[in-house]
């Protein structure tokens, strides 16, 4: 005798073993996901650390698809656009360039909002555009670069970086001579004051705490330079000058502090 074929239990079954395939495909499709995007995130750092920006970037840049909100990847794409900034030579690409880095790195700031390297970014890419912006943009950007130093310095006092940044802002604004200032606030509104003492501690600061970076010692000395302290401007410059390059922009830094160096009595 026959048995009847129990064909709702084949089907409920089959859904069971179907069910366990797709769980288990997706399962594999996720961890070979995230394994593809920390390979191409490494592949891209091996670029990086070469300096090759636009061969990094086809990394990062698959690596972002698979992982859009990878604040590190972010940060590294940023960093790349604003390398590409340094290279490029009509103002149009260099402010594009320096347009997408801010947009990558405002978007880690906006997901990170305690991690200091990420709330540091766009003070950066703020920065590296300030020589190509008019007056009114200057003005309006500087406070944005002091805040966003602030804040990653508040979250991690040891980022060395943040320090330079501010640095930086501090002996920009004390350059700023008094005609140019009162006409600029007449104009565009009011300009933030600084020191060159302020720029000066934070210099200080920088080398205390990463003392292998030449551009600390180099913008020390252009700060002094501004001060008419000759001689420390020369012992600080010419230490930074003696170092290796150790980053995309140090060529450039190290140009300046040669250009100070010559005007030096």
């Amino acid at each position: 005798m026959c048995r009847p074929i129990d064909y709702q239990g084949m089907r409920f079954s089959f859904s069971v073993k179907a069910f366990s395939v797709a769980t288990s495909l997706l399962l594999v499709c996720a961890a070979s996901r995230a394994q593809s995007a920390d390979d191409l995130i490494k592949k891209g750092d091996v670029f990086d650390l070469k300096f090759q920006s636009d061969a990094a970037l086809k990394d990062y840049l698959q690596a972002e698809k698979l992982e859009p909100k990878n604040v590190r990847l972010l940060c590294r794409i940023a960093r790349q656009y604003r390398q590409l900034m340094t290279d490029a030579t009509v103002r149009e690409d260099q402010l594009r360039l320096g347009a997408i880095s801010l947009e990558y790195a405002q978007r880690a700031a906006a997901l990170a909002p305690n991690d200091s390297e990420a709330q540091l970014s766009p003070a950066i890419s703020y920065g590296k555009m300030l020589p190509y912006l008019g007056t009114r943009e200057q003005v309006e950007d500087s406070p944005r670069i002091k805040e966003a130093a602030d804040k990653a310095i508040k979250l991690d006092p040891r980022n060395d970086t943040a320090w330079h940044v501010l640095g930086r802002w501090h002996q920009v604004l004390a350059d700023v001579g008094l005609l140019k200032r009162t006409l600029g606030q007449m104009i565009y509104g009011k300009l933030p004051e600084s020191t060159n003492e302020e720029a000066v501690a934070c210099f200080e600061k920088a080398i205390e705490i990463n003392s292998h970076r030449p551009r600390h010692y180099i913008e020390l000395g252009r700060t002094y330079a501004q001060m008419g302290r000759s001689a420390d401007a020369r012992q600080f410059i010419e230490k930074g000058l003696a170092m290796p390059a150790v980053e995309k922009d140090d060529p450039e830094i190290k140009r300046r502090g040669q250009e100070t160096l010559a005007k030096l009595p």
